[in-house]
């Protein structure tokens, strides 16, 4: 007669066995990406357009998986779409994702990590009052739009020019002339003349279109003040890319691919873009944009520890990272980032 402890190895064998044979839990068959207006989410237009993500999920053996894209503009609203639910992975301005990473830190919900950087571009602060020549001639009437207040990308690069001019201590001196306004409401505005908004921070290609209006000048230009860094970066909840590392990975290879399709396909690019683009604007506009030196496409992060340094001393983010790669996925780990 078999023993107690025969059978309870028997049974363990066969519960071992039965695992081994279990197939994996799959990853997600549909993934849901936002992306912005400007040229800033260039790679993602691209992405669409050419299906690459598609391509490169099928590569990885994940058969054929539905992308639904959303728009989606500020970092306020894109950090809640996230955390709801309704949203997979992002294209967002970096300041926004720092402050989700730093907040949702530790939170098996929450925690958020960046699956690669994505664009810089001319990121100007157009103005159609006269007597605005600098930062220091606006008043408390006059109002500056920016996608979003506090931690959307033109918010903070706004925040970091005036701790240039002011002082670090007064960092947020015109925080109480900033409205958020989507980019083409705040080209609309703008132009009119004939509401409280005088300024608009704008990236291309509602700079350009702001800019043909004899009315609007640049007085600041982000790329004078900070050098080349990062603006835009790709991020997801961390517990999504630990689900479904072959999807991660994908978007990675999609991205690099869309980056290097803009560099030389730049033509075709300005017809994909013109054709998206909710500002009205032709291909032979949309050209000079991709050649302008301040554009620039990579998955590869630079800069991103400005932000963060900044950030942490103003008291934006509680936590710092101590360096570039402790944002972002292990893959990009071993690229020249910053």
């Amino acid at each position: 007669m078999f023993g107690q402890g025969w059978l309870t190895r028997v049974a363990g064998a066969a519960l071992a066995l039965g695992l081994a044979t279990m197939p994996l839990r799959a990853e997600v068959s549909e993934v849901r990406v936002s992306k912005g207006y400007g040229i800033l989410y260039l790679p993602l237009f691209v992405m669409q357009e050419k299906k690459f993500l598609e391509a490169q999920a099928a590569k990885a053996g994940l058969g054929d998986v539905k992308v639904t894209w959303l728009t989606l503009d500020g970092g306020n609203v894109i950090n809640d779409a996230m955390i709801a639910g309704s949203l997979d992975i992002a294209g967002t301005g970096a300041p926004g994702f720092l402050a989700l990473w730093s907040k949702g830190r530790g939170s098996a919900k929450t925690e958020v990590i960046g699956i690669s950087g994505m664009s810089a571009t001319a990121l100007d602060l157009n103005v159609n009052k006269p007597g605005i020549k600098s930062l220091a001639d606006f008043t408390p009437k006059d109002k500056i739009a920016i996608p979003g207040i506090k931690t959307s990308l033109a918010a903070v690069v706004l925040q970091m020019a005036v701790a240039k001019q002011f002082g670090p201590e007064n960092y947020n001196k015109l925080d109480a002339s900033t409205v958020g306004l989507p980019h083409p409401e705040a080209v609309a505005a703008l132009l009119s003349g004939k509401t409280e908004i005088v300024a608009h921070f704008a990236s291309p290609p509602f700079t350009q279109v702001e800019r043909a209006d004899p009315k609007v000048r640049t007085i600041l230009k982000a790329s004078e003040v900070f050098g080349p860094i990062t603006l835009d970066v790709v991020f997801a909840l961390k517990r999504f890319t630990e689900a479904n590392p072959k999807m991660t990975q994908a978007f990675l290879d999609a991205l690099d691919q869309s980056t290097r399709f803009i560099q030389e396909n730049k033509a075709e690019t300005a017809e994909i873009f013109a054709r998206a683009s909710k500002v009205k604007v032709t291909p032979e506009e949309v050209r000079p944009m991709l050649d302008d030196p301040d554009s620039r496409f990579s998955a590869t992060p630079t800069g991103i520890m400005e932000f963060a340094t900044f950030m942490h001393r103003a008291g934006i983010i509680k936590t710092k990272p101590a360096v570039w790669t402790d944002l972002f996925i292990p893959a990009l780990r071993e690229r020249a980032g910053s």
